[in-house]
């Protein structure tokens, strides 16, 4: 099922149908403000498993992340940081980035992993955020790879839609992705050490 959402002014009706997809259980791929990404319920494991075998991803070992809808969401998920972390991030989010913290007790619990970080995303994109809010935690989320490596990202939702309709519950068509992900940063020394560059230009916020 592919499903056209503007991001200026995302549908309401759409959105609360991506959700009862998610919230049965249901994988969907949407857009961000980098690539498009496929995610889950985080409180579901069968889907988490799902999402690992389409991206063809050991759970144990997938570095996978949650979207969160903002900054108060994250801390159930991150063990306490200080504050010049935390202002940083407050300039940097929403934006391109993912932000590497060491998980709280509750990650491994919810990813059935034995991995002691976790990737936060809050990406500057309507549609994604506004499912997550109404959904009420976050969801997990891996991007959309292209079998060719020279593309890497795929962008066009109805190609997307085309490859993985089989696989997956909805398609969000949120106009055309971009190919470059997100930078990662980890911080769990509590310096800023970037692991991937990508679309966000970290030393705008530092």
């Amino acid at each position: 099922m592919l499903v056209r959402i503007y991001e200026e002014n995302p549908n309401p009706k759409f959105i609360e149908q991506a959700v009862d997809i998610l919230r049965k259980g249901g994988v969907i791929i949407y857009p961000t403000d980098t690539v498009y990404g496929i995610g889950c319920d985080i409180t579901n494991q069968k889907a988490i498993e799902r999402v690992c075998k389409i991206r063809g991803l050991k759970p144990e070992k997938s570095n996978l992340s949650f979207i969160c809808y903002d900054l108060t969401d994250i801390s159930q998920y991150t063990k306490p940081f200080d504050t010049a972390v935390f202002r940083v991030l407050k300039k940097a989010l929403p934006g391109p980035f993912t932000f590497i913290f060491n998980a709280s007790g509750q990650v491994p619990k919810l990813l059935s992993t034995k991995k002691k970080t976790v990737g936060i995303r809050i990406p500057d994109n309507n549609i994604v955020r506004e499912i997550v809010k109404e959904l009420g935690n976050p969801i997990v989320t891996s991007s959309i790879r292209d079998e060719d490596d020279i593309i890497e990202y795929s962008t066009d939702p109805e190609l997307i839609h085309e490859k993985y309709e089989e696989l997956v519950d909805l398609v969000i068509d949120g106009g055309y992705g971009d190919n470059i992900a997100s930078t990662v940063v980890d911080v769990t020394s509590g310096e800023f050490e970037v692991v991937r560059e990508g679309k966000g230009v970290l030393e705008a916020y530092l």
